[in-house]
């Protein structure tokens, strides 16, 4: 019968244990001098040689003919607990008997002495698992163990292993086993086996294993049989994703082509892949990204290994940082809510349509189409109340039929309107008729007049009613970020702004816009353009929300633009 390979090739002696000689050789050692414990806890994620470990210390401490704190393997004992002909050595599943009755069977027939080798050994294989209630039954015993007993519990979770119980412990913690040594292994093993692993196969099976030698031995063994086990006999074994393919993904995310992404997606999901192993392969990709960006130096020993340094450093300088982090806490919510999901691909695919709305700075809604890059289009102001024909000559500002006139001596706020700005007009002398106001004065005659102010700078100023600030200010942003800052500003609806005497408050729609925007780069480049535009300095925040008296300050808010804001506004 066909044995699996984590099982045919699994140590026999502590020196074939590979990736944890900090464990093995105190073991070793102490089987050497005689110095051994009554109880041990191994403690590390799966797969990492706990069990294996433990059988290996049974063995040499019931072993006929040690050699330097090894075991035979040849002797009766030692054949006899390889097979499990020996009744003296019990491995034991805690996970299923670890109730107050199995640990109380337990202790009664370890009081026995063994039959066939010196030492009687309890391997208690998912420790964590007993009850609360069964720990305090085995404590009594682990305290005041008899002469030829030897416990060793194997456990992936050690907080809940009761402080009582380890300090009655030897403790020892297995480490992940690093992609170049399980890379190694299995290219032993398929030499072994007499077929060939290329090294690309190798390393993208031990970056699958995530440090787990079991999981990357039962993945080469899913990959057979073949003559030649080479990537792309990995990839179509395993179910996953292309490096490449998932590169590609990720630029049309990043580029907002949310047709493109599904296209991929359904072309990657009917060869084969999980939708969840396509989201894990993109959350790779983006962490392995933020890597690169924020730690530079040190970067090359902090990646996956999945991709390659060149692509990693031209992906990443076209990504801000905030983008980066939104899109893996977005990937990673979904991966962990995708376990419990019946309909994975549906999430996947949503994730996807979210995922490319944030890094291209639109709005959900308008997924799909191309993304604006630059700053947005002039909104045209609402057509003016009708007046009495007398009114066109002599009648009160245009303002007066909306809002009340500022109180005299009071700064009036900056109003949420869309209006475009006026040009500013001289006062006519009193002899003749004031000039008629133009409503809809091109901002570039408006920049042209504040830099004709005296000492070349603007005057600092209030800005009027109906006057079109906001658009000027991202006209002047866009010119000062980069693509992918600038992005999240030149979304039609993502960004409003409300100016309260020196301190101008930006409302976003949302967390995902709110970390591309709340960084310092963007917030001084607004900063800066809002000085040029009002002539005085303004500190920059950034909310979640809609302004106090509307949803945007670059346009007069309609029924429309409300309901885009359902959550916040309320209709009856």
């Amino acid at each position: 019968m066909y044995q699996a390979l984590y099982r045919k090739y699994r140590p026999r002696r502590f020196e074939d244990v590979v990736g944890q000689e900090h464990i093995t050789e105190t073991l070793r050692r102490q089987v050497e001098l005689g110095r051994t414990g009554h109880a041990y806890i191994f403690v590390g994620t799966r797969g990492t040689g706990k069990t294996t470990c433990a059988k290996i210390l049974s063995k040499a401490l019931n072993c006929q003919h040690p050699l330097n704190g090894e075991p035979c393997n040849e002797c009766e004992a030692c054949r006899g607990i390889d097979s499990g002909a020996i009744m003296d050595v019990i491995e034991i599943d805690a996970a299923s008997n670890g109730t107050v009755d199995d640990i109380r069977a337990l202790r009664e027939a370890a009081n026995y002495t063994p039959a066939d080798v010196k030492k009687r050994v309890y391997i208690l294989d998912e420790a964590h698992m007993i009850t609360s209630a069964a720990f305090p039954a085995l404590l009594k015993i682990l305290e005041e163990p008899p002469e030829h007993l030897v416990f060793i519990l194997a456990t992936t979770n050690l907080d809940k292993i009761p402080i009582t119980i380890l300090s009655r412990c030897q403790h020892f913690s297995f480490r992940r086993i690093t992609p170049e040594v399980i890379a190694g292994r299995l290219k032993t093993v398929a030499s072994r086996e007499g077929f060939a692993l290329t090294d690309g196969a190798a390393a993208l099976l031990s970056r699958l294993g995530d440090g787990s030698m079991r999981d990357a031995l039962s993945l080469l063994d899913q990959c057979l049989p073949a003559e030649t086990v080479d990537e792309d006999a990995v990839v179509r074994a395993v179910g996953i994703m292309e490096a490449e393919d998932t590169v590609k993904l990720w630029r049309a995310c990043a580029g907002g082509d949310t047709a493109g992404a599904l296209e991929l997606f359904d072309r990657c999901y009917r060869g084969g892949a999980e939708p969840i192993a396509i989201l894990r392969d993109l959350l790779g990709l983006s962490r392995d990204m933020l890597m690169v960006r924020v730690a530079p130096e040190g970067a090359q020993a902090l990646l996956t290994g999945a991709f390659d340094a060149r692509t990693l450093s031209e992906l990443s300088a076209g990504a801000a940082t905030g983008a980066l982090m939104t899109a893996c806490e977005a990937l990673q919510e979904n991966v962990n809510s995708m376990k419990d999901s019946r309909d994975k691909r549906v999430k996947a695919e949503l994730c996807l349509v979210k995922l490319a709305a944030a890094l291209s700075g639109a709005a959900v809604e308008d997924a799909g189409e191309a993304p604006a890059v630059k700053a947005p289009p002039r909104q045209t102001a609402p057509a003016p109340k009708p007046v009495p024909p007398q009114a066109e000559t002599e009648g009160p500002p245009p303002w007066e039929d909306e809002d009340a006139p500022p109180a005299p001596g009071q700064e009036p706020d900056a109003p949420v309107t869309g209006k475009p700005e006026p040009a500013p007009v001289e006062k006519a002398a009193p002899e003749k008729k004031p000039a008629p106001v133009e409503r809809e004065a091109p901002p570039e005659k408006a920049v042209q007049a504040e830099q004709d102010s005296p000492a070349g700078k603007p005057t600092a100023r209030t800005p009027e009613a109906g006057e079109d600030w906001w658009s000027r200010v991202l006209d002047i942003c866009v010119t000062k970020l980069d693509e992918a800052e600038a992005r999240p500003l030149s979304g039609r609806d993502n960004v409003a702004a409300r100016l309260s005497g020196t301190k101008l408050t930006l409302y976003v729609r949302n967390m995902f816009v709110q970390m591309v925007v709340d960084v310092p780069s963007v917030r001084d480049a607004v900063a800066e353009a809002a000085e040029q535009v009002l002539g005085q300095k303004v500190g920059v925040a950034v909310e979640i929300g809609t302004p106090p008296e509307g949803p945007s300050a670059s346009r007069k808010p309609g029924l429309d633009d409300l309901k885009k804001f359902d959550g916040i506004v309320k209709f009856t």
